[in-house]
């Protein structure tokens, strides 16, 4: 899960210069173990709008970066919108770098 959680502070949203973790677009991280002992970690995330039409691409960007962890297997990304996304979500570290806190 750590190494999960670094590399989602690399993955950003292309329109706002801030990684998704810190935007708070991401609500969970479970990390599954199969019956077969292969791994599988599961992501729920949400987009700053319904609309937004990036989603997939931060997807499978976050899908990408985390494939590369020893003995996991696969990564599912979940995109949610319950509870919405509210500027409230974003870090405090976040927020300055934006200007608006």
């Amino acid at each position: 899960k750590e190494f999960a959680w670094e590399q989602l502070h690399t993955c950003f949203d292309p329109e706002i210069p801030v990684n998704i973790v810190d935007l708070g677009l991401v609500y969970d991280l479970k990390l599954v173990e199969l019956i077969d002992g292969r791994k599988m970690l599961n992501i729920k995330m949400t987009l700053t709008a319904p609309g937004c039409g990036m989603g997939e691409v931060i997807a499978a960007d976050a899908r990408r970066k985390i494939l590369g962890a020893e003995d996991l297997s696969s990564v599912n990304t979940e995109i949610v919108f319950d509870p919405p996304w509210s500027r409230a979500m974003i870090s405090e570290d976040a927020q300055i770098e934006l200007g608006i806190f």
